[in-house]
């Protein structure tokens, strides 16, 4: 009801960024706002970013909006504010320096690739539902959910391997649990002859109506 709103398309056949579970990406976000997430999940933050200054009109166009952005990540500025918010909810805010204060998995085992080859797919369907399986989420809203579980996958579609590199790692309670994500990370990650990686942001959508991009990630 009069609110301007902008949405971005981003691409969903694979995960975003290396880490998927709760503690992983908080520590992953933590590296995000020093500058150092991966390039796909700092190109969506920098986007959605950019998006959000220019609605509040804090930027005169897309580049200054993402220079603003850059500048705060640089300066500190971005982790200090983090910090800030955490301790206003109660949270220790000295995770920001020290991430190992996150929950640490029991068990973390190296998934290796299985052949030569290139990376096809990435099913992110089947990494929910291995972290699911390893304790990270809820089925009824009596589980309890466990934030040191999760998967670090460190390929994308169309990356080259070879048999026995390491391209992730499963985080889990226990030797059992990470056999089981390693089993799981064997139905998510695909590797064929051939594979590509699909453009990260396709569209951009206004009340103006609906726009392609080609931001590839």
């Amino acid at each position: 009801h009069g609110c301007p709103a902008v949405a971005l398309l981003t691409a969903m056949d694979r995960p975003l960024g290396r880490a998927c579970g709760h503690s992983l990406e908080v520590e992953e976000a933590l590296e995000g706002l020093q500058g150092r997430g991966p390039d796909d999940l700092m190109e969506v933050t920098y986007a959605l970013g950019s998006e959000m200054l220019l609605l509040v009109g804090a930027a005169t166009g897309t580049g200054d909006a993402r220079r603003r952005l850059e500048a705060s990540v640089s300066s500190g500025r971005a982790l200090e504010t983090f910090g800030r918010l955490i301790e206003a909810q109660g949270g220790n805010r000295a995770v920001t320096e020290d991430p190992a204060i996150l929950p640490q998995a029991g068990a973390v085992e190296v998934f290796r690739a299985s052949r030569s080859g290139v990376i096809a797919t990435v099913e992110p369907r089947r990494i929910g539902r291995g972290i699911l399986e390893l304790g990270g989420g809820r089925t009824t809203i009596e589980d309890e959910i466990d934030p040191s579980v999760g998967f670090v996958i460190t390929v994308k579609p169309g990356d080259a391997v070879r048999a026995g590199d390491p391209i992730a790692s499963v985080f889990a309670r226990d030797e059992a649990g990470a056999a089981g994500g390693l089993a799981a990370l064997a139905e998510a990650i695909a590797i064929a002859e051939e594979g590509t990686l699909s453009p990260l942001i396709t569209h951009r959508i206004t009340s103006g109506g609906v726009e392609r991009t080609a931001s590839q990630g």
